[in-house]
C-alpha cells in the first residue's frame, strides 16, 4: 500500500469513528506498528501508545472512583485491571475493526499481526492518546466511556469476568488437576519476538497460542484450551 493509499485509509476510519478535521498524519502514526517504520522509516505508534495507556487508565480510575463510592481500593484496581488489560483493549479493537487499518511489515502482516492482540491493544491506546491531543480532555473521555460501557454495564452488577489463564486453573483445579504451560517455539528479532506457548493437562495437548509475549502467548494457549474443553 503506498503513501497515498494509507492516508486515504486512515481518513476512512476516522469518518467511520467520528472524528471529523482529524490531523491523518497524527493518526496514520497511532496505526503504524514498529515493524511498519523498520521498512519504511518515520515514527511508530509507541510513544503515542505510552500516552494513551496513562489516558485511559485516568479515565477508568475517574469512572470507579465516582461511580463505586463503596468499593474498596483493592476491589477498584482490581476491576480497573480487567477494564484496560490487553484482552479488553484488543477485543473493543476488533469491534471497531482497527485490524484492517494497521500499518504492519511485510512479515507481521503475513504472521497474523491484524488479529495479534498485542498489537490491537496497542493500537488502541495510541488512538486514544491522538483523541486527547486532537479533541481534548472531554472528547476522548466520552469517546472510551461510550466504547467500554458494556464492560462498565457489567461492573454495575459487581460481575467481574476472569481471563482465560485463571479460568482455565479454575476449570481444571475442579477436576484436581492444574495445566502446565511450555514454550514450544521462539522466533523472530529480540525487538520483535513471537512466542508460541502450548498447554497441557498432564500429557494431555489442550492448545496453543501465539503473542508477543510469553503472557500474552499464554492467555491465547488457554482460550484455546478453554474451546478445547467445552
Amino acid at each position: 500500500m503506498n503513501t497515498e493509499d494509507t492516508f486515504h485509509e486512515v481518513a476512512s476510519l476516522a469518518r467511520a469513528l467520528g472524528l471529523f478535521q482529524m490531523n491523518t498524519t497524527l493518526l496514520r502514526q497511532a496505526l503504524a506498528h514498529r515493524s511498519y517504520i523498520h521498512e519504511t522509516g518515520g515514527e511508530s505508534n509507541e510513544r503515542l501508545e505510552f500516552l494513551g495507556d496513562s489516558v485511559l487508565s485516568l479515565i477508568i480510575s475517574e469512572y470507579l472512583y465516582h461511580h463505586f463510592p463503596h468499593k474498596t481500593e483493592g476491589d477498584l484496581s482490581k476491576w480497573r485491571a480487567y477494564l484496560v488489560s490487553a484482552d479488553t483493549l484488543a477485543r473493543l479493537a476488533q469491534k471497531l475493526d482497527l485490524g484492517r487499518y494497521l500499518l504492519l511489515g511485510v512479515g507481521e502482516d503475513k504472521s497474523g499481526g491484524r488479529e495479534r492482540k498485542s498489537i490491537l491493544a496497542d493500537a488502541l491506546e495510541a488512538l486514544l492518546a491522538v483523541i486527547y491531543l486532537e479533541y481534548g480532555w472531554e472528547k476522548v473521555k466520552a469517546f472510551t466511556l461510550t466504547h467500554w460501557q458494556p464492560l462498565l454495564a457489567q461492573m454495575e452488577k459487581d460481575d467481574l469476568p476472569i481471563d482465560p489463564k485463571t479460568h482455565l486453573q479454575e476449570v481444571l483445579q475442579a477436576k484436581g488437576s492444574v495445566p502446565r504451560y511450555k514454550l514450544i517455539n521462539t522466533e523472530g528479532p529480540d525487538h520483535n519476538r513471537l512466542y508460541t506457548i502450548a498447554v497441557y493437562n498432564g500429557s494431555r495437548f489442550l492448545g496453543k497460542g501465539m503473542g508477543r509475549s510469553k503472557k500474552e502467548a499464554e492467555q491465547e494457549a488457554a482460550e484455546a484450551a478453554l474451546k478445547e474443553l467445552e
